[in-house]
């Protein structure tokens, strides 16, 4: 079961809010709006996924790590290398 199931609509939610705000960056390109106009709401849908991300991340974290890392072993250490190179993807982009 993955560790975002309890915030399952919430995330689903915020990713259809998303999905508008992509929908309307593309009518403001067919509308030909002003190019920092757009830039604008590119930024805010980059830090709405970010939002998203971090949530997912913290979701991992609180309960597939911290079960993996309960119960110990090699499991316990590819979920935690699993998460690091998570949140490196994350620092990336």
């Amino acid at each position: 079961m993955p560790g975002y199931t309890d915030n399952k609509d919430a995330i689903q939610n915020r990713l259809r809010r998303i999905e508008g705000q992509v929908r309307g960056l593309q009518r403001m390109i067919d509308d030909d709006t002003y190019c920092i106009d757009v830039l604008t709401q590119v930024s805010a849908a980059t830090k709405a996924l970010q939002a998203v991300a971090l949530t997912l991340l913290d979701d991992h974290l609180g309960h597939c790590v911290a079960d993996a890392v309960a119960a110990g072993g090699a499991d316990a250490e590819a979920k935690v290398a699993e998460a690091s190179a998570a949140i490196a993807r994350l620092v990336k982009s």
